[in-house]
């Protein structure tokens, strides 16, 4: 699987750099009045494209010879049908980078039918939660359990959107995310699935070499949904496959930028907001304006890059509270459960302590 990853990489850092050299003009569109913009200048937002071509082209190479060269066991047919099933996502993302004119729901809408696609060519169904009352009503209506997984699987690349907000963050979690998957994959036998998750860190760390610390290039939408997209699609066919994995096991893996989202639903419902309107209000940009140090440079620009390097690490620990209790744990539903529970109310109380101004002064700049 080394060669996979290697040929990801290159692929992805090639594409990325090329992506980030011709495609300027489209980033002076991105308004500088945007509240999530925390840079100067004018960045491409093509990440997501550099990283798509990166594991599409190692997804393809995995089975292209009929040899199964790199012992993965993974059909050509079987990765060309998930890349055509993605792909609607990925465009629409991509096109709102260069455009900047997508609306939030028409990218809802093609996440969910992509999500929908996958489930009918893949065979894909979400039937197991680890609660009985819901499992059993799962099983009497199996297409509630095909509609469940598209939720899941068509609601996770808006949660990656939502939390890639500074050099290196969301990247770095897909990364540690993939590798936590890929992992309990081998664990159980699953050399197909880890394959195709170690394409996509390849495919990352070759976007992530230009986006950190130099913020030349940013993932954007189209990136958010190839992370959220692959992500999803590999939680959910690990727990159809194998029994032993707890499907409570993904849901803790990923508890960070889905609690991220769904508390900011609630955050701006509470204040008679749409769910769909940007703010500054999230996690990862209170601890950018009341944590992070003030970094002394001899211009703006500059200053505001070492801030933005900076914010990424708190949140790379923070993520790493979900992602090592979900792999040692990753067959134990009811530890599981704990941990989401305790991860919850870690947010929650950081989140208020951040807000009310009573950071402790170990943290404060």
């Amino acid at each position: 699987m080394i060669a996979l990853i290697v040929i990801s990489f290159f692929v992805s850092a090639f594409g990325v750099q090329v992506f980030m050299r011709r495609a300027r003009r489209h980033a002076r569109l991105y308004g500088a009045d945007m509240p999530q913009r925390f840079h100067k200048g004018h960045v491409p937002r093509l990440g997501g494209a550099g990283i798509l071509l990166g594991m599409g082209v190692a997804w393809l190479a995995s089975g292209i010879t009929g040899t199964d060269p790199f012992n993965v066991s993974w059909p050509l047919k079987t990765s060309m049908l998930t890349l055509l099933c993605i792909a609607p996502a990925v465009i629409g993302g991509i096109v709102e980078d260069v455009t900047q004119n997508v609306k939030v729901r028409y990218r809802l809408a093609l996440t969910i039918g992509s999500a929908l696609l996958a489930c009918w060519v893949l065979g894909l169904s979400l039937s197991r939660t680890g609660i009985e009352a819901v499992d059993g009503w799962l099983a009497l209506v199996p297409y509630g359990a095909v509609l469940f997984a598209a939720l899941a699987i068509g609601g996770l690349p808006h949660a990656f959107n939502i939390i890639d907000g500074y050099n290196g963050l969301a990247g770095t979690v897909a990364v540690l995310v993939c590798l936590a998957i890929s992992h309990v994959a081998l664990q159980v036998g699953d050399r197909q699935l880890a394959a195709m998750m170690v394409c996509l860190v390849g495919a990352t760390i070759g976007f992530l070499i230009w986006n950190y610390p130099r913020g030349k290039i940013f993932a954007g939408d189209g990136g958010a949904y190839v992370w959220g997209m692959v992500i999803a699609l590999a939680c959910v066919t690990l727990v159809q496959r194998h029994r032993v994995v707890s499907p409570w096991f993904p849901m803790l893996l990923l508890i960070y930028p889905v609690w991220e989202t769904l508390f900011s639903i609630y955050r701006k419902l509470a204040r008679g907001q749409s769910p769909g309107t940007a703010d500054a209000l999230h996690f990862h940009q209170l601890i950018f304006r009341r944590i992070v140090r003030v970094a002394f440079a001899d211009d703006e620009a500059r200053q505001l890059l070492a801030r933005n390097n900076r914010t990424s690490p708190y949140l790379w620990m923070f993520a790493a509270l979900s992602v090592v209790p979900a792999v040692l744990f990753w067959n134990n539903t009811i530890v599981l459960m704990l941990f989401c529970l305790l991860f919850v109310t870690t947010y929650v109380g950081a989140y208020l302590m951040i807000v009310r101004f009573k950071v402790p002064r170990w943290l404060r700049p």
